[in-house]
């Protein structure tokens, strides 16, 4: 089952960058201001990584599982699945308002805070119905001929951040996640 086991380190590195942004969160509550372009890059590679590769990876792991014959599994897909179009709002929602802040944009800080702490609220829900219902059920479930097939037909791709090439987009992010790591 090295998908589920590749996904759970997604989760571990998701965690890291949701407590950057959490702290860049605490910041903002406390009425500093926090790099923007930091923070802005985290929810960027969130969404930009989860949308084009770790929620289409799971979403087709989900579809190999469905109608499995047990209805907790069926119906923990059916939320995750809602839940990934949501997260995307969400990140949207938030690389389009720190995009207006960098661009000098008039926007009201304790709407700004309010919708950071709803997207690390919802992305914190999500991996906990994940790892906590979702893949316990799916390693109970799965039998270790659809686990073949399913890797055999998932993409490979190099994490721009956490992988072993970060990409240069990436590398202030990098240097702060290894700082917080100290």
């Amino acid at each position: 089952m090295t998908v589920l086991n590749d996904l759970h380190q997604d989760h571990v590195n998701l965690n890291k960058l949701l407590a950057v942004l959490d702290s860049k969160l605490e910041e903002l509550k406390q009425g500093e201001m926090p790099n923007f372009v930091l923070l802005g890059d985290a929810v960027d590679y969130i969404s930009g990584y989860a949308d084009a590769y770790h929620h289409p990876l799971e979403d087709q792991m989900y579809e190999t599982f469905k109608a499995s014959g047990c209805p907790e599994l069926d119906e923990a897909i059916i939320r995750c699945i809602n839940e990934h179009k949501q997260l995307k709002q969400s990140s949207h929602e938030i690389i389009e308002a720190v995009d207006c802040i960098l661009n000098d944009a008039v926007v009201p800080m304790d709407q700004f805070t309010a919708k950071l702490e709803r997207f690390l609220d919802e992305q914190i829900e999500h991996l906990n119905l994940e790892e906590g219902t979702l893949f316990p059920l799916l390693e109970e479930v799965g039998t270790e001929a659809q686990w073949r097939i399913l890797e055999a037909d998932l993409p490979k791709v190099d994490d721009p951040l956490f992988g072993e090439k970060q990409k240069q987009r990436y590398m202030d992010l990098y240097t702060e996640l290894l700082r917080d790591m100290r």
